[in-house]
C-alpha cells in the first residue's frame, strides 16, 4: 500500500510540475508571438508613415514638373517672339544698309 501511495505522490509532484512547466512554456510562446506581432505593426506603421511621405514627395515633384513644363512653354514662346523679331530687324538693317 505504501509503495502506491508513493506512486501516486510522485504521479502527482509530476503532473503539477508538468502543469506549471505548460503553463510557463504556454506564457513564454504567447509573449514571443505578442512580440512578433508589436514588431509586425511597427514594421506596418513604419512603412504606412515612409508611404506617406513618399507620396507627398512624389506629389510635390510633380506639381514641380508640372510648373517648370508651363515655364518651359512660356520661356518657348518668348524665343519665337525674339527671332522673329531679330529677323526683323535683320531685314530692315540690310534695308537701311542697301539704301545708303
Amino acid at each position: 500500500m505504501e509503495i502506491l501511495q508513493a506512486e501516486s505522490i510522485y504521479t502527482i509532484i509530476v503532473a503539477i510540475i508538468t502543469v506549471l512547466g505548460s503553463a510557463g512554456a504556454w506564457r513564454y510562446y504567447e509573449k514571443k508571438a505578442e512580440a512578433k506581432r508589436d514588431e509586425d505593426n511597427f514594421m506596418k506603421y513604419d512603412c504606412r508613415e515612409r508611404i506617406a511621405k513618399l507620396e507627398a514627395l512624389l506629389e510635390r515633384s510633380s506639381d514641380e514638373k508640372d510648373d517648370m513644363r508651363d515655364k518651359i512653354l512660356v520661356l518657348t514662346e518668348e524665343i519665337a517672339e525674339l527671332r522673329v523679331k531679330v529677323n526683323f530687324l535683320e531685314a530692315e538693317n540690310r534695308r537701311l544698309l542697301e539704301k545708303r
